[in-house]
């Protein structure tokens, strides 16, 4: 509806309501500065466009009531967007102003690529668990790791890739507070002796240098016969923006029997 005026109410804002899906495509029109979004749940991506020929000033506002992972927010035909794709938390108002001297909307409000997002947490089982479909604009992952096994002796392995899981090319050691130490150049070794039915605990934190370098640390305690605490380091350069992460074994055949993993994103 147009911006209207209320002797009662005052100014009346003008707004859209929509209830998307996954990879919707929406883009404002003229006389539209709020949108609504009111999924059925968390969508992974969208795509919101301002409008064709905002005024100098204007401020565009959106908010969803579930969460969007990844939401592209673009300028128009001849525009700039300061912040590109971000988060939008469920709840949580985006706002954008628009400077017509450059032609160019800048989020002044809410509006983060910034954010904590978890994902769904998995059982621990068969000889790898993947994580995928990870934003392009991550920065930071941390790997959970909440009473897990596995069936061998093999070390716990951390791969990451881009478009595919890399498996070489890394500097990683992992070493114990028995003096143990270990490296791999298959991945980020997190353990640096294990035993069948030992549990970790503890977590990996993966984050991105720049020019889409990686580098990794855990600390996870080992409760078995002889209590261990394994802390380790690395790196690797991936051929473009991490978008899966995956927790195996060095030998790759000992299977996960217990416990739970999960990821944040940031």
């Amino acid at each position: 509806m147009p911006t209207a005026i209320s002797g009662t109410n005052g100014v009346l804002q003008s707004y859209d309501f929509q209830t998307p899906v996954t990879g919707f495509s929406y883009t404002f029109s003229a006389g539209t500065l709020t949108l609504i979004m009111n999924p059925a749940g968390t969508l992974a991506t969208g795509t919101i466009t301002m409008p064709a020929s905002p005024a100098d000033g204007m401020v565009i506002t959106i908010q969803s009531t579930q969460q969007i992972t990844a939401l592209t927010v673009q300028g128009n035909t001849g525009q700039s967007l300061v912040g590109g794709t971000m988060t939008m938390r469920a709840n949580q108002p985006e706002s954008f102003i628009y400077r017509l001297t450059n032609t160019t909307w800048y989020p002044f409000a809410g509006a983060t690529n910034s954010q904590i997002v978890p994902g769904t947490a998995v059982t621990a089982s068969s000889t790898s668990v993947d994580f995928t479909s990870i934003p392009s604009w991550v920065r930071r992952i941390t790997v959970m790791f909440s009473g897990v096994s596995t069936s061998g002796t093999s070390n716990y392995l951390i791969q990451i890739g881009s478009g595919s899981v890399t498996s070489s090319g890394y500097t990683s050691t992992a070493g114990t507070n028995g003096a143990t130490s270990v490296t791999s150049t298959a991945g980020f070794l997190i353990t640096a002796v294990t035993n069948a039915a030992d549990t970790q605990l503890g977590h990996a934190v993966i984050t991105l240098v720049g020019s889409n370098i990686y580098v990794c640390s855990s600390v996870l305690g080992q409760y078995s016969s002889t209590l261990r605490t394994n802390t380790s380091g690395g790196n690797v350069t991936l051929g473009g923006a991490l978008d899966r992460v995956r927790i195996t074994t060095v030998g790759g055949t000992d299977t996960f029997d217990a416990g739970t993993i999960n990821i944040l994103y940031e």
